[in-house]
């Protein structure tokens, strides 16, 4: 108890002293990027043009993988992005991306992973609380094969030109960064601060990164040292294996910053990377 009496004052001082350092910064509405922050998110569900709707992709076990399809005003067949939200679940926010997704040329499947996992069969809005204990509980067998079902529902569309990428963050962005591992067909991997093994800078498992077949593009904080310090070592393992791998690291930039632009480094870096992620999957699945 004692340590923690003396702890509370170091850490509430350093937090001051940091948001001392910052200037006020409102995130300002862009279209061109996915939604800043959350009441920016509402705005753009609320608004869109789009069409998205939810369906039920069916699993090997019977479960009804919920997810938000949004479909991109155009004529002839387009590539298909899954998206992968953070650790904190589904939400506003990952929805917003698939409709930003869709506006710049995508059909975006954006799947709720926790379907099933909560109270009677439910998923995220269920779980309250226990959303962090249930996505960590999920496997990576059990994530392959609701990526595959998603993948294969979209491959089916008839708007679908038959290619897939993944798309994700955070803990969705390791997650990315394995699917690619784990599907060989995939046409493209764009990772927003995530490693292979969603761990800090350890070696690269080379045996793992082997696997790989798809081109992987990764968006990293400057200041976000657990993840950044990662991509030295998978960057050499990767070109030692010849594969594609092109990380960008924006300085001043925190975790998470394209869900929280909240700051000017995070505003710039969104600002900055969203267009290289477009940019990547229009050249890997666009066409």
């Amino acid at each position: 108890m004692k340590t923690l009496r003396f702890i509370a004052p170091l850490v509430i001082a350093a937090s001051v002293h940091v948001a001392a350092q910052q200037p006020a910064f409102e995130v300002p509405w862009n279209d061109k990027i996915p939604a800043g922050n959350a009441a920016l998110a509402a705005r753009v569900l609320k608004e869109s043009p789009r069409h998205g709707e939810w369906v039920d992709i069916k699993l090997p076990d019977g479960v009804a993988l919920k997810s938000f399809v949004v479909y991109p005003e155009r004529s002839g067949k387009v590539g298909v992005v899954l998206v992968i939200h953070d650790i904190r679940g589904m939400g506003d926010i990952p929805r917003a991306v698939g409709d930003q997704l869709a506006q710049d040329g995508f059909i975006a499947i954006v799947p709720d992973f926790l379907s099933g996992k909560g109270p009677n069969g439910g998923g995220t809005d269920t779980l309250g609380s226990g959303v962090g204990q249930a996505i960590s509980g999920l496997s990576d067998a059990e994530m392959t094969t609701r990526l595959n079902a998603a993948m294969e529902y979209g491959q089916k569309l008839a708007a679908s030109n038959g290619k897939t990428a993944v798309l994700g963050f955070c803990w969705g962005g390791t997650r990315s960064f394995q699917y690619a591992i784990a599907q060989p067909a995939l046409g493209g991997a764009v990772v927003f601060y995530g490693s292979p093994t969603g761990a800090t800078a350890e070696a690269a498992p080379e045996a793992e990164l082997a696997k790989i077949k798809a081109p992987v593009i990764g968006m990293y904080g400057g200041t976000d040292g657990r993840i950044t310090n990662s991509v030295p070592p998978i960057e050499a393992a990767m070109k030692k294996l010849g594969k594609f791998y092109e990380p960008h690291t924006f300085d001043g930039a925190g975790h998470g910053f394209m869900g929280n632009q909240g700051t000017a480094a995070n505003y710039k870096a969104a600002e900055e990377s969203w267009p290289m992620a477009v940019g990547f999957l229009q050249k890997n699945i666009g066409k």
